[in-house]
């Protein structure tokens, strides 16, 4: 039957030990009272107003740490695993200050009510216990308060009533715990503002994943393209031309090198370490990109017009980025054909160009790389076309700053 369920329900005494958690909780801030109330004697006329000022003060003490984010752990912890999670998602410290008192009001309200029915609880066996002895002894109450009953069949009504109260007292701790639980789902429950900064964070976690996609896409995929090509020119001229053979294994060193920075920067974000302290390449290293380039056996053309040291820093390590999976598309998918680029640097942004002749492997140059250049031109409010032009394939990447915005 449903009226009975609360005898035999878990979800009841699972409440009963959450408020039993509250009364425990409760015990230093009553050593407090107990010490801060005689302590106020001599400052009062009486021992009402000495407590009344006491009590006053511990609920205050009560309030100021219940915004201790150690206490708003343990409190959304109880809550979660003894309340049956009435505000699932809600974080275990709250982020915003409408959220920590909110917190601090469910902590106070768990504190002070299971204070009262702890003692209640304490106090409910004890006198069952006397009420079933009273009936042997005809002794309810002993010491200066005593209360005598009479002996035998005449008294047998007592225990019944106190078993009654016992039962009842199980039902209020039902509802006492259901209550408290809906106040929970109010209080911690999570608000729109905690929604959308969960949402922000989730944004920014999925923006910065993508981030290292892409850093590890373009270092360590031109890397891999270098290094097998060189590896293939040095294994077919170890021979007949030792001098090409030690340089190709010169480039591959040199570009293995590269990779295995650029992997420990990406794994150091990942691990939110200090291992990110590896300077990332830039425009100014684009010297060295153009001869690992050319090592790979690629003839590359380039021109530069204006001061690469001149490019804002952001926009010089995505843009090197872009023209590093330029080159490395043109290694990879278009065979060895000559490779034009061109850098353009103005007073109000920048214009890179990389083109080369189709080759017959071009077409299937996937679209991933393609996507992830636009992505870091779209980043720094520019813009990049890439597509056949005649019998050429061109990237073109603008990126405005200051006044060319």
């Amino acid at each position: 039957m449903r009226v009975l369920r609360p005898l035999v329900s878990r979800a009841t005494y699972r409440r009963w030990v959450y408020l039993v958690l509250g009364g425990a909780i409760s015990v230093p801030y009553l050593l407090f009272a107990a010490v801060a109330v005689p302590s106020l004697l001599p400052f009062t006329t009486t021992l009402d107003r000495a407590a009344g000022i006491g009590g006053l003060v511990t609920l205050l003490v009560v309030a100021g740490t219940a915004f201790l984010p150690a206490v708003h752990v343990l409190e959304s912890t109880a809550v979660r695993e003894l309340l049956d999670n009435p505000a699932p998602g809600a974080p275990a410290k709250p982020h915003t200050r409408p959220g920590r008192v909110r917190a601090a009001v469910m902590f106070a309200l768990h504190v002070l009510v299971g204070c009262g029915v702890s003692l209640v609880s304490l106090a409910a066996p004890v006198a069952f216990g006397l009420s079933v002895s009273a009936v042997f002894t005809g002794n309810l109450i002993q010491g200066e308060a005593e209360v005598t009953v009479p002996k035998g069949w005449a008294s047998a009504w007592i225990p019944v009533v106190f078993a009654v109260a016992v039962v009842v007292l199980i039902y209020a701790v039902w509802v006492i715990g259901g209550v408290l639980r809906l106040a929970a789902q109010r209080l911690l429950g999570m608000t729109a503002a905690d929604r959308i900064a969960q949402l922000e964070r989730r944004t920014e976690l999925l923006a910065e994943r993508n981030r290292l996609a892409r850093e590890l896409h373009d270092s360590v995929g031109h890397a891999l393209s270098v290094v097998s090509i060189q590896a293939g020119a040095a294994r077919r001229t170890l021979r007949t031309d030792p001098d090409f053979a030690e340089r190709a294994l010169g480039a591959i060193e040199d570009s293995a090198r590269t990779a295995l920075d650029d992997l420990d920067h990406v794994l150091g974000l990942l691990r939110e370490e200090a291992a990110g302290r590896t300077p990332q390449p830039s425009l100014t290293n684009l010297p060295n990109l153009l001869e690992a380039t050319r090592l790979a056996g690629t003839e590359v053309t380039a021109g530069v017009d204006g001061d690469l040291a001149a490019v804002p820093p952001v926009v010089s390590r995505e843009v090197y980025r872009i023209l590093q999976e330029c080159l490395t598309n043109a290694v990879r998918h278009a065979g060895k054909v000559p490779v034009t680029l061109d850098v353009d640097v103005a007073a109000t942004g920048l214009v890179a160009r990389v083109g080369n002749p189709l080759g017959s492997a071009t077409p299937r140059s996937g679209r991933r790389g393609l996507r992830g250049m636009a992505e870091r031109a779209a980043v720094l409010g520019g813009e990049l076309t890439a597509g056949r032009s005649g019998e050429r394939w061109e990237v073109v990447v603008r990126v405005p700053w200051g006044s060319g915005r």
